[in-house]
């Protein structure tokens, strides 16, 4: 796997793994590679300097100059990112997470037979579909919930 730096028309620049260079070239030329804060599929590797460790018997106090922010992947890089992260949380901390059952929970709250409340969770397509259908007022969020695992 290797990391490409990318850049799009409009100089949005964000990060993407892919298999290899090769791997890359193809999907860009058949199209699937879009820029992750605008969408526009004219993108391209950005200048970008390697990564490289130093060897075991160099001085341990010796650190390479770093030229990006050493943080996690999932560590929201720009004002876009940031937002979302920003609304996730919002949304979690307000409302109540009801998993797999939350067109009933949902179908329940339009038809009076249970109390209102702000709630998410997760939908199948049909079912998402019938709410809309038939009135109820839900939306879809542009993230996945967190999975709680205890």
């Amino acid at each position: 796997m290797i990391k490409f730096t990318l850049k799009c028309t409009d100089g949005h620049q964000f990060e993407s793994w892919f298999q290899s260079a090769d791997a890359f070239e193809t999907l860009k030329t058949a199209g699937h590679v879009a820029c992750a804060i605008c969408g526009s599929a004219d993108v391209a590797k950005a200048l970008m300097a390697p990564r490289v460790r130093p060897g075991r018997n160099a001085a341990s106090g010796a650190q390479p100059p770093e030229t990006a922010p050493n943080r996690p992947l999932s560590t929201p890089a720009n004002p876009g990112e940031q937002a979302l992260a920003a609304l996730k949380a919002h949304v979690e901390a307000n409302s109540e997470y009801v998993g797999m059952e939350f067109a009933h929970e949902a179908r329940a709250m339009h038809s009076g037979d249970a109390p209102a409340r702000a709630i998410y969770g997760e939908a199948k397509l049909d079912e998402a579909r019938a709410l809309i259908e038939d009135g109820v007022p839900v939306a879809p969020l542009p993230f996945r919930p967190g999975r709680k695992t205890n």
